[in-house]
């Protein structure tokens, strides 16, 4: 009896000689020594330990995509084509219009200034002809004075009669310095307005033919013809001088 229970039964091994008292010993227990044990797998939580998990199906290999034709290539090749056609053209309406934009306004600045370059060359031009012909004029007009004065000598009488009719009524002694040319014209044709403002008629050579100077107590009136154009010009701005001759 007693030899078939040790045969049964686990079987005791003693411990290592050189082990301490209370400290746990451990052994590797033979697989023949075990009973009612079951391997363990993490998806076999509250199932029957004696069941084994299922065996999975191998994957199916995934079906490869036949290779294209050759139409298929030439059908994909001119999409490409024409994608890139269709691009290449958007792209260039685009550059074209900016660059339509761009140009526009680089001419429109040139001619900008090409424009206020030509009004200021053309005002400038318009007072140098303006001038000119304001100068020619006066130089016409010095030509018709002189003319007038030669051919009507007797014009000076009206020169000493408004010089003298100029002088302040408060002017007690007047003398009238004419050419010694007219001093028989204006003695003949001024004599009442002479009389009348007791002038003194008086020949002088420097004076030129066609004025008089007049000099009194209360001032001096140049009616001499110099003094008269010069005047004149200064208002038309051309400083044409009366001695000058005609060009």
């Amino acid at each position: 009896m007693s030899s078939s229970k040790s045969n049964n039964g686990p079987r005791q091994v003693p411990p290592p000689p050189n082990s301490r008292a209370g400290t746990p010993y451990t052994r590797f227990i033979p697989r023949e020594e075990l009973q009612g044990f079951a391997s363990w797998a993490p998806n076999s939580f509250g199932d029957n330990p004696g069941t084994q998990p299922p065996v999975r199906a191998a994957a199916e290999p995934e079906p490869v995509a036949p290779e294209p034709s050759n139409a298929q290539w030439q059908a994909q090749i001119h999409a490409a084509r024409q994608d890139g056609y269709r691009d290449g053209y958007r792209d260039g309406l685009v550059a074209l219009e900016s660059f339509k934009q761009s140009f526009a306004q680089q001419l429109a600045g040139q001619f900008g200034h090409a424009l206020q370059s030509f009004d200021r060359e053309l005002g400038t031009l318009e007072q140098q002809i303006a001038a000119s012909v304001a100068r020619i004029a006066t130089q016409l007009a010095r030509q018709v004075v002189r003319s007038e004065l030669t051919v009507r000598p007797e014009m000076v009488v009206q020169v000493a009669q408004d010089a003298v009719n100029a002088v302040l009524m408060s002017a007690r002694t007047i003398t009238v310095h004419v050419n010694p040319e007219d001093h028989a014209l204006i003695n003949l044709g001024a004599a009442d307005v002479m009389e009348a403002r007791g002038a003194r008629l008086v020949s002088q050579p420097t004076i030129e033919r066609g004025g008089c100077l007049i000099e009194s107590d209360a001032g001096t009136v140049d009616a001499r013809i110099g003094a008269r154009w010069s005047l004149a010009v200064q208002a038309l701005g051309t400083g044409v001088d009366w001695t000058l001759e005609d060009d």
